[in-house]
């Protein structure tokens, strides 16, 4: 975990309710894809966890649903304004895993997390699918950012929109190695009981710290009671317990 200031250099809709906040600072301590952040905002006591979409030397890219107070704090700031960040939050997604040909599922701002680790992926020479679930056309986002790194990209739509009405499971290709999904609970559900193989889920849940201390955020695993943001937000599927 690493506290730093960063600034805003972009802070852009995507659609109606998402945006990219670009930040410069101290990356070094982002060390794999699916970590997040802790953002504190003016006025509000307890820091905003958001996933990192991306990261590079000095560069940081965060997608973000506005939902609330803390995420409409963040809609209205400009570029040159500054955060309090802390970087390097939890144990991201483990690309050893992935095999030859992994698979990526996100649904909605899910889809954020998976850009980074797509990039560490097809760096790595791996030949990568991408199953994009949303609610209806008007919310997809990042479709062609992931086609351009060279995944094999399908989206999904509840409403038959766009893509293949239905959901990411609606979409499950038939071969993968290894898969790796990023979403609301109920879909992580959908994926651990219908998708073939092993894979990594990473779980959202309501945080206090961020980083351990006050428990608030534990859930039972096969291993015992552990925390989403210092031991998770990433699972192995034969850790996950859902009845606990």
């Amino acid at each position: 975990m690493k506290q730093s200031v960063f600034t805003i250099t972009e802070n852009a809709p995507l659609t109606g309710a998402v945006y990219r906040l670009r930040l410069a600072g101290d990356t070094s301590a982002v060390t794999a894809p699916g970590q997040f952040v802790n953002v504190a905002l003016p006025g509000l006591y307890l820091r905003r966890p958001i996933s990192v979409s991306d990261a590079s030397d000095g560069q940081l890219t965060l997608i973000y649903k506005v939902v609330g107070k803390g995420t409409e704090a963040m809609a209205a700031m400009a570029p040159g304004q500054t955060l309090d960040v802390l970087s390097g939050l939890g144990n991201g997604f483990d690309v050893s895993l992935a095999g030859d040909a992994p698979l990526l599922l996100g649904g909605g701002i899910g889809a954020a997390p998976l850009v980074l680790l797509a990039r560490r992926l097809r760096a790595a020479g791996k030949t990568v699918a991408v199953v994009l679930g949303f609610n209806t056309r008007d919310e997809i986002f990042y479709e062609n950012e992931f086609r351009a790194m060279g995944c094999d990209v399908t989206v999904a739509t509840a409403d038959g929109s766009c893509g293949v009405p239905g959901f990411v499971t609606d979409a499950l290709p038939e071969d993968y190695s290894f898969y790796y999904a990023c979403g609301p609970e109920p879909m992580l559900r959908a994926v651990y009981d219908r998708a073939a193989g092993d894979g990594q889920l990473s779980f959202e849940a309501r945080m206090g710290c961020g980083f351990g201390a006050c428990m608030g955020c534990t859930r039972q695993t096969a291993a015992g009671p552990k925390r989403v943001c210092k031991d998770g937000p990433v699972f192995r599927k034969g850790e996950i317990l859902w009845d606990a």
